[in-house]
């Protein structure tokens, strides 16, 4: 399965403080369709991810009946992209 969608990136302040781009509702309800055949343990889906020139294999985490795509500092410095910056996303599931 072939995903698509634009982004916002967003930034977690935990204990682990990491980046994000969050899975659109449509978009998220594909996923949870093939979540079963594909997860491997707390609901984390494998995918490949591209994002302009960058390409990297990552699990996509739950958060909130959504899931969220984790951005690597090593990409974001690639690629030039900070918090609040508007992204478009291809994953590639299963």
């Amino acid at each position: 399965m072939t995903i698509h969608f634009e982004g916002t990136i967003w930034f977690w302040r935990g204990p682990a403080p990491w980046y994000f781009v969050t899975v659109p509702p449509e978009q998220c309800e594909e996923l949870r369709a093939i979540s079963g055949l594909v997860t491997y343990g707390w609901g984390m889906i494998p995918a490949t991810v591209r994002l302009g020139k960058s390409q990297w294999e990552t699990a996509l985490w739950p958060k909130d009946g959504q899931y969220i795509v984790p951005l690597k500092a090593s990409i974001r410095k690639a690629e030039k992209l900070d918090e609040g910056d508007c992204v478009t996303i291809r994953l590639e599931v299963g």
